[in-house]
This record gives structure tokens, sequence and C-alpha cells, in this order.
């Protein structure tokens, strides 16, 4: 079987396995569906497309499918991140570097603060950069034409996204979790670009692990190539994926150590009453903000987890679950 020699790291493997085509993206069928009309009709007008909003847990491939528009449209990318932009200057910056017909993928478009935002406003609705120079008294107002351009903003947390800044977007797609065949489909295509041998009771074990999660899955399945190739096997087997979920610690149906830990707190040390925010925060050492993104997303999907009034309850079968 013919290796592939990686010369630079892990990040790049990653990007050599995103697809580069709307053939090869799998999953979001309706997403697909509603961006082929949007990008047709603007090709068809020689436009640029209206800016877009994209929100979904994180891994679901946005900034993917951001870079699909960009190859679609003819049109040059530039990607940065809402964290990055704290500062005025630093978005003006970019914004005067755009040209025609330019792609901005905001990533993380949640973090962005308010006085970013008010920048942001005139840029898309009239494609004006304002400015304040100077200050006190001697303060003006410039403003600067900007070339016809979109913003794609991605985002796992539309709610903390202004309502002014979510009304500016021509259109909001929201991406859902993945199938598991569709999963299936995905690790089967990455382990034919790995130029690795996997056999689908293998795939089915991963795909059970993947939290129905493209970026998870992909992870998973490089793991068992670091066991496929360190012990010399021939193809990665359900046994092999079985081990490598084990050694990450991570059970059947993809949950992680300290999701565990987090259900055994509510339900051994609270006796599953429900426990308040602030409660669990204090007891695992964790930000609430850490609890609400990275916790309870994938448990409350799975029926794990339920937030009622009162607080979070572990549910019978997170229960079960943790006693097999």
């Amino acid at each position: 079987m013919k290796k592939v020699k990686w010369k630079t790291n892990s990040a790049n493997i990653d990007q050599y396995l995103r697809p580069t085509s709307w053939q090869e993206y799998v999953g979001q069928e309706k997403i697909k569906k509603s961006l082929g009309l949007i990008l047709a009709a603007a090709k068809k007008r020689n436009e640029t497309i209206d800016h877009l909003l994209l929100y979904g847990p994180t891994g679901l491939g946005k900034t993917t499918l951001a870079s699909l528009v960009a190859k679609e449209m003819n049109a040059t990318l530039k990607i940065t991140n809402g964290s990055a932009l704290q500062r005025a200057g630093e978005l003006a910056s970019i914004l005067s570097s755009l040209e025609e017909q330019d792609i901005l993928f905001i990533d993380e478009a949640h973090r962005l603060n308010r006085s970013i935002e008010e920048i942001i406003y005139p840029a898309m609705e009239s494609r004006q950069l304002h400015l304040v120079v100077g200050k006190s008294l001697a303060s003006r107002m410039v403003s600067i034409d900007l070339p016809a351009f979109t913003l794609i903003a991605a985002t796992t947390r539309p709610n903390l996204l202004s309502s002014p800044l979510r009304s500016r977007f021509g259109a909001i797609f929201q991406f859902e979790y993945y199938t598991v065949d569709e999963i299936k489909t995905i690790i089967n295509r990455s382990a034919d670009l790995l130029k690795i041998e996997i056999k689908p009771e293998a795939i089915s074990v991963i795909a059970a692990a993947s939290r129905l999660t493209p970026r998870i899955a992909n992870r998973l399945l490089k793991r068992c190539r670091d066991f496929l190739e360190v012990y010399n096997l021939k193809n990665i087997d359900a046994e092999i994926a079985s081990q490598a979920l084990k050694f990450l610690e991570i059970d059947h149906l993809g949950l992680e150590s300290y999701e565990r830990r987090f259900l055994n707190l509510i339900i051994k040390k609270f006796n599953n009453r429900p426990i308040g925010l602030n409660a669990l925060a204090a007891a695992l050492g964790e930000d609430k903000g850490t609890i609400e993104e990275i916790y309870e997303p994938y448990l409350i999907k799975i029926g794990f987890l339920q937030r009622t009034p009162l607080g979070r309850i572990a549910t019978e079968a997170a229960r079960e679950h943790l006693n097999e």
C-alpha cells in the first residue's frame, strides 16, 4: 500500500481533507440548494452575492462552505476572526485592503465588540468606511468608499450577535448535525485521500463516536492512522478503532472524559437535583461560557442533559449510559 508522507504539520492534513468542490461537500443539502440559487442569480446579474451569516456548532463545515462560495464566484477569500478584531483600526485596515468582489470571512463573529459592529454596518449597507480622525475638538469624520464585497460571518452563538448586525445579512443559514451515513461517507473519502485501508466495521465505530461532526470524524481517523503506522498494520479494523477511542478516553457514543465527569457531578454530587449554572461552574472550576459552549451542546443533542427553569439535570438515558 502506498503511504502518504507529510512534510508539514497536522493542520495541513486537515486542509488537504477539506472538500474542494460542491460535489465533494457532503451534507447540509438544504443550505447547498439555497446557496446554489443565490450564487447562480448573482453570476447571471454579474453582481457580488449578498452578505451571508452561517451559524451552528463548531466543526460542521462553515469555513469550508465559505471557501467553496469564493471558489464558485472566482473571488478572493480573506479570513479573519472576531476575537482578533478588537480595535477600529484593525478592521479598517482589512476593509480598505479589499478589492472588487472579494469575500471577507469573519469566524466567531459573536466575539466582535459593539464598536467594531458599528463600523461594519455602513460597510455592509452602503459600502462605506466611516472613521473618526483626530482627538477631542480636532476630530473629524472621514468616509472612504469601499469596493463591492461580500461579508460571510460564521458563529456558534447567533444569540450573541446584535439585532442590527443580524438584520444586515441577505441570507442566514443554520448548519445541522450530520447523519451517520453522511459521516461514514466523509470517513471513507478521507481514508481514501490518506491512502488508508479501513474496514466498514471500523468506519461504523468511528462514525458512532464522531458526534455527527466531520471535524471530529477526521480527527479520530487520524488517530487510528497513528495506530496503523506505529504497529505496522495493514488496515484499520473495528478493534483498532476501538483501541484508538480508548486511548483518547472517548467512549462509543463520542463522550469525552470531561463530559462524563460533568454528568457524574450532577448525578452523584448533587443527587441529580436541578443545579444552576453558577454552582456547576464553581464545582467544575470552569467558566460558565465554557460549560454552555463546550460541555452542554452535544449532551443536550443526544438527550443526556436537560436545561430546566430550576437548573440542569441528567436524564435517565445518561444514567444508563454511565452505568454500562
